[in-house]
């Protein structure tokens, strides 16, 4: 064998896969006596990764997916108009979560992109007006248009954002959001203008009219049901797309940029491309939420996208959970509920009132509630709800220990 036949030979070997390094292809195998009773034990980084890698995951995901199905089938529409809430704002929340808790960009303008996607809904789905525009086309083209249109806009601002960072992001989304409320204001063929309003897009799915009641067995599917089992399928696709993309490594891109954008950027993350992903996923995700909240509404004005609906999706996400879908289903729920409850205790604190007249309204003590749990989950569980809930599960694991 000449010099050069070795030397080819020997750099074959460095160049390709070591048989004895590939562990995937040859993993062991866990006999079910072994692995009975011990669901976390992995033999390969795949399993550890599943979605739902352990029986308990897979029975309660399980049982809460047939709640979430029969739940308007047993409770009044008041309530099926705040689930259908409840899923609009998680759409929402999921948006803004993969951009400021996976990947750390603070951003207060999510309500503005919420609009956009209302209004491209509106003009592509609704009827025409005497000043606005409409083309009333079906919804299976109105919610796609809805998160491409406001996925662009989002990837438009995101070079701006790679300039700064923290508080100064923070300002520079709240500007944004200022602009955005002033051109829906002025832009009257698109938003009917200020204190009038529009009509939304037409509940119209794959041509069939969701504003009918249909008979299916003994359920009857009214148009409250129709729309909730709608947004809840949407929910469902989109938060497993987030899950699976953050579990990717663009979900590490992500945690990266949001930890040490500079060791981020040293170790070869591209900042430029990784947040104008986070802002364009976000972007998207809140243009299909503010899609369906304006169908939810019925009708939508330029007043609408302000500080406080961007302030409610933030309060989504930190008392939720930051950087977890579970946590911003939940906080979504606890969002959207708690102001009815605290409508309920109008009836037994008289000093709470429903407007006016006695110590503090809903809405005010709404907003104090709101603004002190995003204050203690911040200081002291920044995890949210679904931190408690992990706290909960790993001492009942551990007990009778404590470690």
């Amino acid at each position: 064998m000449t010099f050069h036949d070795s030397l080819a030979a020997a750099s074959h070997r460095l160049t390709g896969s070591s048989t004895r390094l590939d562990f995937e292809s040859s993993r062991g195998k866990v006999a079910p006596r072994v692995r009975r009773g011990r669901p976390t034990l992995y033999t390969s980084y795949a399993a550890d990764q599943g979605l739902l890698n352990t029986p308990a995951k897979r029975f309660w995901t399980a049982v809460l997916l047939v709640i979430a199905l029969a739940a308007p089938f047993m409770i009044a529409a008041d309530l099926i108009y705040l689930l259908t809430l409840a899923v609009v704002y998680a759409i929402g929340g999921i948006g803004l979560n993969l951009l400021t808790g996976y990947a750390g960009q603070v951003s207060l303008g999510h309500a503005f992109f919420l609009g956009v996607g209302a209004y491209t809904a509106a003009v592509l789905g609704g009827a025409p007006g005497t000043t606005t525009w409409g083309l009333q086309l079906d919804l299976a083209i109105v919610l796609p248009a809805a998160a491409i249109v406001t996925g662009l806009i989002g990837a438009v601002v995101a070079p701006l954002a790679t300039r700064v960072r923290g508080l100064y992001l923070a300002v520079l989304t709240l500007g944004l959001l200022i602009l955005g409320e002033h051109l829906f204001k002025i832009m009257t063929s698109v938003t009917g203008g200020q204190g009038v309003g529009r009509g939304v897009a037409e509940r119209q799915l794959f041509g069939v009219d969701l504003d009918a009641t249909y008979a299916l067995g003994p359920l009857l599917l009214t148009p409250a049901v129709s729309l909730y089992l709608l947004a809840l399928v949407l929910l469902i696709v989109l938060g497993v797309a987030a899950r699976n993309l953050m579990r990717g490594r663009y979900g590490r891109a992500f945690a990266a940029v949001r930890d040490r954008d500079i060791a981020a950027e040293i170790m070869g993350v591209n900042l430029l491309r990784t947040k104008t992903l986070a802002f364009t996923l976000s972007s998207a995700y809140a243009g299909v939420s503010g899609a369906l909240f304006s169908i939810l509404v019925g009708r939508i004005a330029p007043e609408q996208w302000n500080l406080f609906l961007s302030i409610d999706f933030l309060a989504v996400v930190v008392i939720g959970g930051i950087a977890t879908i579970s946590g911003t289903i939940i906080g979504a729920a606890f969002v959207v509920l708690v102001p009815r409850l605290l409508e309920e205790l109008t009836s037994i604190i008289r000093w709470i009132t429903v407007s006016g007249g006695g110590v503090v309204n809903v809405f005010q003590l709404q907003t104090i509630v709101f603004g002190v749990l995003i204050i203690l989950f911040i200081t002291l569980e920044p995890r949210g709800l679904f931190g408690l809930w992990i706290r909960v599960r790993n001492y009942f694991k551990a007990w009778p220990f404590s470690y």
